[in-house]
């Protein structure tokens, strides 16, 4: 059999570093009995990719209608960095012994990259292959994905501090004859959060009108833009519903105020900074549903997701009489749940600890912000099946099973319980 094992192991435990970091390791590979190879080989690889199919009925030169599929492609590539671990492309066959055998690796990450990323039709991914470089057989690969977080310290962006205050408003003409106004303001305190923090909304329905408010609807979404170039340019958006909840309903000539919450689950930072193929935003999204034949009133609040919260920022109130729940995106599997647990401390000696110093400086007793709490390193629920690419062959063995899903920054405050704040 010859080789019975491949691993690679990182120095971070949670696979996960900042653009800018140092990237150690080492790869081991176990054989059974004696193996010749060349070389064994080292490639890092940032890129993003997106990718679908389109359909369309095209007319044959016989007259015959038939189903014409393109597929559509973007790609960009960030860094590539390729070595060997043992050997040369030149180098004479060398004869491994049967046991373990450890190379170490070292790799050090643009300062520019964007954050890791998996979507319905497109990623931005990056990934470590080891190749056992053997003359005159198949080469023999291992794959595995890491993730990288691009920082977005939202005490750089004086907007998102700001309160936020959507104002809807709609009177109605039932059979000719005009109501009062039926008007919905939706408060948020600021419009920049993190991964685990609570975002309170604040509702006040006054509906002078006669017609009933059937309920109010708020959706978290994440709305993605991804681009091809090949064979042409074309854009396709996608809007993954995060958590939603509903409040109401409110009678005509009825007045209530609401007091609700959503927590945020670890989610990739807005925008993707660097990545030209996907966009990446967020919003609160608000529908007011009326009786009748009338239309539904409308209305979006933006939300810029970072990995730093804001300094000044003080735990809401914990309460919620309508929980959110959380939605699934139909085209990515979720992960299982995680335990959410920070990395060790280290006194920095390796490049994946040096990395959480970035992480440190939002807490932990100094640095910047030494109010605010150290982030863990939460799996996403939105993983990816697969991260088999496009240069990969049938020989080419997966990490665990194969999948992938991001760890974000994420963080834990201390919230107090309170009472009901509805009126």
């Amino acid at each position: 059999m010859g080789l019975k094992g491949c691993e690679v192991e990182l120095d971070n435990p949670w696979n996960t570093y900042y653009a800018g970091q140092t990237v150690n390791g080492q790869a081991k590979f176990t054989f059974d009995s004696p193996k010749k190879v060349r070389g064994i080989i080292i490639r890092f690889l940032g890129e993003a990719n997106t990718e679908w199919n389109e359909e369309r009925n095209v007319t044959t030169s016989e007259g015959k209608t038939e189903n014409e599929i393109t597929t559509l492609k973007g790609h960009e590539e960030y860094f590539k960095i390729q070595y060997y671990l043992l050997g040369g492309k030149n180098s004479s066959e060398t004869e491994l012994p049967p046991g373990t055998h450890t190379y170490p690796f070292t790799c050090a990450l643009p300062p520019t990259l964007p954050s890791s990323f998996e979507g319905e039709f497109g990623h931005v991914r990056y990934t470590i292959k080891v190749t056992l470089d053997r003359p005159w057989k198949f080469d023999q690969d291992m794959k595995m994905a890491f993730t990288v977080i691009a920082p977005v310290d939202l005490n750089l962006n004086p907007r998102v501090k700001d309160p936020f205050k959507l104002e809807l408003e709609k009177s109605f003409c039932c059979f000719c004859c005009a109501s009062g106004p039926l008007s919905v303001i939706t408060s948020i305190p600021q419009t920049g959060y993190v991964s685990g923090q609570i975002l309170p909304i604040t509702c006040e329905v006054d509906n002078a009108s006669n017609v009933n408010l059937s309920a109010v609807k708020f959706e978290l979404r994440k709305l993605v833009t991804f681009h091809t170039s090949q064979p042409r340019s074309e854009k396709r958006e996608s809007k993954v519903i995060i958590s939603n909840l509903s409040i109401g309903p409110v009678n005509g000539g009825d007045s209530h105020t609401f007091t609700q919450q959503m927590e945020i689950p670890a989610l990739p930072p807005t925008n993707l900074s660097n990545c030209g193929v996907i966009a990446l935003v967020y919003d609160l999204h608000v529908t007011c549903e009326v009786s009748g034949a009338h239309r539904n009133l409308t209305g979006k609040v933006p939300i810029t997701l970072g990995t730093i919260p804001l300094a000044g920022m003080k735990p809401p109130v914990q309460y919620t009489d309508v929980p959110a729940t959380q939605s699934e995106d139909p085209s990515l599997a979720p992960t299982q749940p995680v335990s959410p647990a920070s990395p060790p401390a280290s006194d920095g000696a390796m490049g994946g600890a040096l990395g959480w110093n970035v992480a440190d400086s939002t807490g932990g007793g100094g640095g910047l912000y030494p109010n605010i709490p150290p982030p863990q390193f939460v799996e996403t629920q939105y993983r990816a099946p697969t991260i088999a690419g496009r240069d990969d062959s049938e020989h080419t063995q997966m990490s665990g099973e194969g999948g992938f899903a991001p760890r974000y920054p994420t963080f834990q405050f201390n919230n107090a319980t309170a009472p009901p704040v509805n009126h």
